[in-house]
């Protein structure tokens, strides 16, 4: 069974923008304007709800630059952005039980 090459190129490129990746700052500024970077998309996991509901593509930019809803980058900085859900910042909500 052969898989087309559109998949792969697709789970690549989310493979690469949900990794925990470094890219120099110029070349991550002008290669966002072609693939999501892991830079890019780590500002939709802020607990900000703004930054929450920002920055939804996983492959392509255009379709946030488009709609409004790109950022840049978090407001606290990739180095102290805090990522997850509000609600369970409680130790208790982090169980399995």
């Amino acid at each position: 069974m052969s898989v087309p090459i559109f998949e792969v190129l697709l789970n690549a490129t989310a493979m690469f923008d949900h990794g925990n990746v470094s890219l120099p700052g110029r070349l991550d500024s002008r290669l966002r304007w072609i693939v999501v970077t892991p830079d890019m998309h780590r500002a939709h996991y802020s607990i900000v709800p703004n930054e929450t509901n920002s920055n939804f593509g996983f492959n392509l930019p255009w379709w946030d630059r488009l709609l409004g809803t790109y950022r840049a980058q978090p407001a606290a900085g990739h180095e102290d952005v805090t990522i997850g859900l509000d609600i369970f910042r409680d130790p208790a909500q982090l169980r399995l039980t």
